[in-house]
């Protein structure tokens, strides 16, 4: 009995040396990419992987979330997403008038996942999309991202005005 406790610590000692070196590998992978950027007019789809969130019509409901008011100029608008990716642990990695690109790292493993966004004044809103670089599920993670990303930009807002 206690021969068979041992191989089966074994084995499972080994299982998970085996899965923490996977994710060390996968989380080196994810710091090579990039955004994917804009494709015709619109803020990439997501994969038929469950880790992405986008706001852009068109979007899967399971996949949908809310685009961010703009209530102020388009600038200043711009400027408070910005400070609102750096207050929640963003790094803004690429801007111009109307795309904006950050990069999320995770604390476990340092997986990199992108958040973009689309200032789209005609209809008044910012669209974003966020997703993980690597992996199949977050878990939820980039919703989480854009419903905490949405809560310190409308907060920020309302000091502004």
């Amino acid at each position: 009995m206690m021969k068979l406790l041992h191989i089966l610590a074994v084995a499972v000692g080994g299982s998970l040396l085996a899965l923490v070196v996977m994710l060390v590998f996968k989380a080196q992978a994810s710091k090579e990419g990039q955004a994917p950027g804009m494709y015709a007019g619109q803020l990439s789809p997501c994969s038929s992987k469950p880790n992405c969130v986008r706001s852009e019509a068109g979007t899967p409901a399971d996949k949908r979330v809310a685009p961010l008011p703009v209530a102020t100029s388009p600038e200043a608008a711009w400027q408070q997403l910005a400070a609102a990716i750096e207050s929640t642990g963003g790094v803004v990695v690429g801007r111009n008038d109307d795309y904006l690109a950050a990069t999320y790292t995770s604390a476990l493993f340092g997986f990199v996942d992108d958040l973009e966004a689309r200032l789209d004044p005609a209809a008044g809103v910012i669209q974003l999309r966020s997703a993980s670089r690597q992996g199949h599920s977050d878990l939820g993670a980039n919703r989480t991202r854009v419903e905490r990303l949405r809560q310190q930009y409308l907060t920020a807002g309302q000091g502004a005005r």
